[in-house]
């Protein structure tokens, strides 16, 4: 080992362990991994320049080719909402409610919760043409009747999966199994960082509950761990880990990230690992977000009109909060910000996941939001060069859950065959409806779209080749789609 090197392991090893593994230390290993206790974010006063990073990994890099989009919000329903109960109209299903479901539709099919002979079951409820394009869309989203013509709708989807983790693991990171880097942690790989202060990846969950898919759905796999989601709360501390220990300053906090980063530099010299670089990234970023965090997750900065467009309450955790919170840290230039919210997994087991009274209410938390988001981006501007996207993880069955088959309440069961989810902003057509599925809902009857062609697109709108955009890792150059994937250039503009 290198004299130097021992030397300063001797000098810092107590010292840090007794505080940095508890404040912003745990920031770069904790926080910044997804670690989920809680600390205090105390203001940071003036203090001397950080070292230089040697090499940064969110340093700002160009795409593949000129890119139409800047930055992704994607927002995720977890539990995937029923979509023939909100956008994919089915006339016909209707008319055949609590008829048996004709075998050839079940035959060779997997549901997680159905055996037997279910009973087809058509929307109960009231739809309407709305937009300039006429899209059909149900009363359970009326805002969303509102921002129809901004809406790239997808009636086609289709998955290979029809539980929900796997389901959501392949949606995000292109595998059905944990281990592989999540989508936002590609994109910032690909693209780097727009704002040092700050993460280039922001993960806000909402009802409380994880992903189904847990960390695994926004972590960075064997990627460069930098590149995985920062979890952000608009309730409480903003971000774990970020305090500086009782007895510390932020003068001693700097003095002991220079001997680390004395530390980590001697050690990245001997080994030549990869990712001592990277935890030097993380504590220099860590260190500053203590001031960044903060201030850009302060919703009461925000006018009342704004907070009354959103539904937003400053001090709550909520879908409103995080709709906000998502417009305010693409606007200071995070790359990818990723929204989970809870609850739309609509069994009919009992009221509140029920299509009709339930789905109104959870409606309620989501589609107002969401709706003053997209205005919001295009009041201010950014609505051109940031990609919207909405969706579960699946969709639902077109007849009634089979363990509700004799209940009021009305539920639907897991579906990978045919769903819908909708895009808007940059490079995506307004107004437009894409695919379809069959009169019953069970196939997709027109121009199908797989996960992974989902997203070679939206790596395409962000200016890369998707069979390009690889890391090696095991002898393989992998990449976010797999060996799948086509660029749906029918949904651009």
């Amino acid at each position: 080992m290198h004299p130097r090197l021992k030397q300063l392991q001797i000098q810092t090893r107590r010292h840090f362990l007794q505080q940095s593994a508890t404040g912003l230390g745990g920031i770069a290993l904790a926080s910044l991994m997804g670690d989920s206790k809680a600390a205090d974010v105390t203001p940071a006063k003036s203090v001397a320049a950080a070292k230089p990073v040697a090499a940064d990994p969110l340093t700002l890099r160009q795409p593949h080719f000129p890119a139409k989009a800047k930055r992704v919000i994607y927002l995720h329903m977890t539990g995937s909402p029923p979509n023939l109960d909100m956008f994919d109209y089915k006339p016909s299903l209707a008319r055949h409610t609590d008829q048996d479901c004709p075998d050839e539709f079940l035959a060779g099919r997997e549901f997680a919760f159905t055996s037997g002979t279910p009973k087809l079951m058509g929307s109960p409820r009231t739809w309407s043409q709305v937009g300039k394009h006429g899209t059909w869309m149900s009363d359970a989203v009326p805002h969303f009747h509102g921002i129809a013509d901004d809406l790239c709708m997808v009636h086609s989807m289709y998955t290979d999966q029809f539980n929900h983790a796997p389901a959501e693991l392949l949606v995000y990171t292109g595998s059905p199994r944990s281990g592989r880097p999540s989508m936002g942690s590609w994109v910032t790989y690909g693209l780097g960082s727009e704002n040092e202060n700050l993460p280039g990846f922001v993960v806000l969950i909402s009802s409380g509950v994880q992903p189904n898919g847990g960390k695994a759905s926004f972590g960075s796999g064997f990627l460069p761990s930098v590149y995985q989601g920062v979890q952000c709360r608009s309730k409480g501390d903003p971000v774990l880990y970020a305090s500086d220990p009782n007895g510390m300053d932020r003068q001693l906090r700097r003095k002991t990230l220079d001997a680390l980063h004395d530390l980590n530099e001697l050690q990245a010299a001997e080994m030549g690992h990869p990712e001592t670089l990277t935890r030097i990234s993380q504590y220099e970023l860590a260190f500053r977000m203590q001031t960044a965090v903060p201030e850009v997750m302060d919703i009461s900065q925000e006018s009342q009109k704004t907070l009354e467009a959103y539904g937003a309450k400053p001090g709550e955790s909520s879908l409103a909060n995080n709709c906000l919170l998502a417009r305010r840290l693409v606007e200071s230039g995070v790359r990818f910000v990723q929204l989970f919210d809870w609850g739309w997994d609509f069994h009919g087991t009992g009221a509140d996941t029920g299509i009709t009274d339930g789905l109104t209410k959870k409606c309620a938390t989501m589609d107002k939001p969401i709706a003053a988001l997209i205005k919001d981006l295009k009041q201010r501007g950014l609505f051109e060069d940031t990609l919207i996207v909405w969706g579960g993880e699946f969709g639902r069955t077109p007849f009634r859950e089979g363990r509700t088959a004799g209940s009021k309440v009305l539920g639907r069961d897991h579906y990978p065959d045919a769903f819908t989810m909708w895009m808007a902003g940059a490079g995506v057509k307004g107004g437009f409806d894409y695919g379809k599925s069959d009169e019953l809902g069970f196939s997709v009857a027109e121009n199908p779209v797989h996960v992974h062609d989902l997203q070679a697109t939206i790596l395409h709108l962000l200016g890369f080749d998707h069979e390009q955009l690889t890391y090696r890792f095991q002898g393989r150059d992998f990449r976010l789609t797999d060996v799948h994937g086509h660029v749906v250039h029918d949904l651009l503009t």
